[in-house]
């Protein structure tokens, strides 16, 4: 049983590491090359939370194994050199909801900040974002924990007299308790006005937990309905919008006066906000001409043509 539970320790510890591999191997491979040996603490938050995601799915058969741990028990306390797998989701699950409403935040706010500032300022203004935003989620969490974190739960009051140990049981149908005087022993000849409501205040850990995975249940199934109704379209539309093998000539004269108008408005206008620069009027319609610029740069980078004449 011991060497049984060391082993799940070991293919936990295995399973998390490969996770977090796969997930480094990820991001390397599909990161814009603009932004290779820059920008580490949004890369370490992007692996983090891509594993902290693949983690919070691994958790549930990590769950059953563990439980499979001390399901033969041959001694006292078996159970106790399993994973503590309560705490391990409420972990992940705090992790996950810090990571949403926190740290994604700060990182977003401080990678899409002005990059000519300093970087004690770029951090400055992304605290003061997050923190808005973490007063805003107190605020939430509270009210909705002192209104609604309880829990309740239905049951049906039973009661029994105490006696003796018989030497025999005397119990029947119309003999159901153990002892003389009324009483309702019986769960399955109960009255209904046997049933009560316990109600209790749960923990704030389990509460957030319970109220992350409710509003994760709920995007999830929006997104996930959503995306898995347009992956087909998307697949049909880009087979059907398929580069061709050949182009004729008149048509690459068409496609290359296109681009170079396109270049030419582009250059026109870089050259307008670098005078704006210039001119030291860069407030935030200029910050938003410039990424609208670079987005088109990107978008309109030249890509080698095999079948052009």
């Amino acid at each position: 049983m011991g060497d049984f539970n060391l082993a799940l320790v070991i293919v936990a510890i295995v399973v998390c590491v490969l996770v977090f591999l796969f997930n480094i191997y990820l991001l390397v491979n599909y990161q814009h090359p603009d932004d290779a040996n820059q920008a580490y603490f949004p890369k370490f938050v992007v692996v983090f939370g891509l594993s902290i995601a693949a983690i919070s799915i691994l958790m549930l058969p990590a769950d059953v194994a563990n439980r499979q741990a001390c399901q033969r028990a041959i001694y006292n306390g078996a159970c106790s050199l399993t994973l503590p797998m309560k705490d391990l989701w409420l972990a992940i699950y705090i992790a996950d909801a810090v990571l949403v409403f926190f740290v994604i935040p700060f990182a977003m706010f401080y990678y899409e900040g002005d990059q000519d500032k300093s970087v004690a300022k770029r951090i400055k203004s992304a605290l003061l974002w997050v923190i808005t935003t973490a007063i805003v989620c107190a605020l939430v969490l509270g009210i909705l924990y002192g209104l609604v974190g309880k829990v309740d739960f239905t049951v049906r009051h039973l009661s029994s007299s105490t006696t003796s140990f018989p030497t025999s049981w005397e119990l029947s149908s119309s003999q159901q308790c153990v002892g003389g005087g009324t009483h309702q022993c019986s769960a399955y000849s109960a009255a209904a006005s046997s049933e009560k409501t316990w109600t209790m205040r749960t923990t704030f850990p389990e509460y957030v937990v319970a109220l992350a995975t409710i509003v994760g249940s709920v995007l999830f199934s929006i997104f996930g309905g959503v995306g898995i109704a347009c992956l087909p379209l998307g697949l049909i539309f880009s087979f059907i919008r398929r580069p061709k093998a050949v182009i004729t000539r008149s048509q690459y004269i068409k496609e290359a006066t296109e681009l170079g108008k396109k270049a030419r408005d582009l250059k026109k206008a870089a050259d307008a906000l670098h005078q704006e620069e210039r001119s030291g009027s860069k407030g935030r319609k200029w910050r938003k001409n410039v990424k609208a610029v670079e987005k088109v740069r990107v978008l309109e980078k030249p890509k080698t043509c095999t079948s052009c004449p």
